[in-house]
Order: structure tokens, then sequence, then C-alpha cells
């Protein structure tokens, strides 16, 4: 299964290791320098033009993969939920 992060960014459910409310991990100085960091080596993207509103870290092709998502980390920590149940 996939989870739609916004636009027509898709991730595999399997490749998520977790989602974070951007402004609830801004609060930490090290979550900002970890952002910073991972941008300048290319492992940030984001997915729209519009505040990100939650952080989608996933394993991707092998690869870290920080996503930028305009949808809040609690609906998409739903959608995991709906994603998970419906396959139980």
């Amino acid at each position: 299964m996939f989870l739609h992060l916004g636009e027509n960014v898709v991730v595999p459910i399997n490749a998520v290791i977790g989602i974070f409310d951007i402004e609830a991990a801004m609060y930490s100085s090290d979550t900002s320098q970890f952002l910073r960091m991972a941008e300048e080596d290319g492992f940030v993207e984001r997915i729209t033009s519009e505040a990100p509103k939650s952080i989608v870290l996933a394993e991707v092709d092998k690869q870290s993969k920080i996503y930028l998502s305009p949808i809040s980390s609690a609906t998409l920590s739903k959608r995991t939920d709906i994603v998970y149940y419906s396959n139980n």
C-alpha cells in the first residue's frame, strides 16, 4: 500500500520511518540543524510551495528521504492506520 503525501507524491507505507508535526519538531534546535544539513545534502524534497505542515522520514530505494508535506501529521497518521487496519 501507499501513503499519499500531497500533490502527486506517494511512498510505500512500509518505507515510512516517521511522521512528525513540523511546528513541534522545529522547537528543537537539533531538528532544525538536522533538516538544514539534510537539505544541503539533497535529502529533502519539498512537495509543494505551500508552507509544510509535516515532515515524513522515509527510506526509498535504499536512500533516506525527507518529505516536507502540506498535509498535517495527524491526517497522514490516520491514513496509515486506515491502510493498516484494512489489511488485517
